[in-house]
């Protein structure tokens, strides 16, 4: 596994659009958002697209890939963080040169939701370690909060230790003026064992939305990976955004039957968002059926995702995980 430099002060934070740019309505956010991360002590550095839209896109896909490509080849920029996500991230794949980025000093990618259609690519197909993380748009409020802080964290350090959060909450206000979270409701992680738990293993994973998107394609060659990596074992992080209780069901299920859950010794699930049961059929149901008879052990309604704060995840870290009565802390080595 290949980990970028540890990020220092005075780096430059590369920031792109490779899914979708950001509204006009948000520029105030965005550029709070870059001068609260230039606050911390890095430099910033901005392509043209990350302030258009149109149809779910910053631009083109040609003009998307080569704007990633240039933060990327760029030795000056330590790491790059997108604005956020979006739908159409799959068109840059293609365009991408993997064996180009393979050759090349690594750099930090960070980010999540249609992020993962990156990040998990990149590890996968280039030994190169990435975040699931936090977007440059979470930072865009009076503060960043300290969740979001720890994406810094994650990429300054060889190592470290994240403990699960209080509270949880939603997303408040688009004003630059207001702390980007309210975070008023007990945050308490579940097994579907109800049992106790510690598992160690390399980390993967991301947004379940789109990562199933990528099954049977040649940018998710996940069962090479678990083979090269299988005696560490493995640690997949998931969580979901628009999907209900039977999609989940079924994008696993698809997984399983696909292998990705060889040698796996845990599974750290996200708090949905966007989320509805179908017919009685729970998430609890979903998570169930899939991963109980592989004896894998689950934990869900963890700070991943979509509903702040979240953790940042280092995809391919050795990590280890202790899940017991509602808390949880997770370790992370770059090794």
């Amino acid at each position: 596994m290949k980990y970028p430099k540890l990020l220092q002060k005075g780096d430059t934070i590369g920031i792109c659009a490779p899914s979708d740019g950001y509204v006009v309505e948000l520029e105030a956010r965005f550029d709070k958002a870059r001068s609260n991360v230039e606050a911390l002590g890095y430099k910033t550095l901005a392509t043209a697209s990350v302030k258009a839209g149109g149809k779910c896109v910053s631009a083109p896909a040609d003009v998307r890939a080569e704007e990633f490509m240039s933060l990327y080849e760029n030795p000056s920029v330590a790491a790059i963080i997108p604005p956020w996500g979006g739908e159409f991230l799959v068109d840059i794949l293609p365009l991408l040169d993997f064996e180009r980025i393979s050759a090349l000093p690594p750099t930090w990618v960070c980010g999540y939701s249609d992020i993962s259609t990156l990040t998990v690519p990149l590890t996968l197909l280039c030994d190169v370690a990435t975040v699931h993380g936090s977007n440059l748009m979470n930072m865009g409020h009076a503060n960043i909060h300290e969740s979001d802080l720890r994406a810094f964290e994650a990429m300054s350090n060889a190592a470290f230790f994240q403990h699960s959060a209080p509270f949880w909450g939603d997303f408040s206000g688009a004003g630059i003026e207001d702390e980007i979270y309210a975070l008023t409701k007990e945050s308490k992680w579940k097994s579907i064992d109800n049992k106790s738990h510690v598992f160690t293993g390399r980390m993967i994973g991301g947004c379940m939305d789109v990562l199933c998107k990528l099954l049977g394609t040649r940018f998710a060659p996940v069962c090479e990976f678990i083979e090269k990596y299988k005696k560490d074992g493995f640690i997949w992080t998931l969580e979901s955004c628009e999907m209900n209780a039977a999609d989940i069901y079924r994008a696993l299920w698809q997984m399983r039957e696909c292998s990705w859950f060889e040698h796996c010794r845990g599974v750290i699930y996200g708090r949905v968002c966007g989320y509805e049961e179908r017919g009685g059929f729970t998430l609890e149901d979903a998570l169930s059926n899939v991963f109980a008879p592989l004896g894998i052990p689950v934990v869900y309604d963890a700070d991943i995702g979509h509903t702040p704060p979240q953790m940042q995840v280092v995809n391919g870290a050795l990590g280890k995980a202790s899940y017991s009565d509602g808390k949880a802390t997770v370790w992370q080595e770059l090794a």
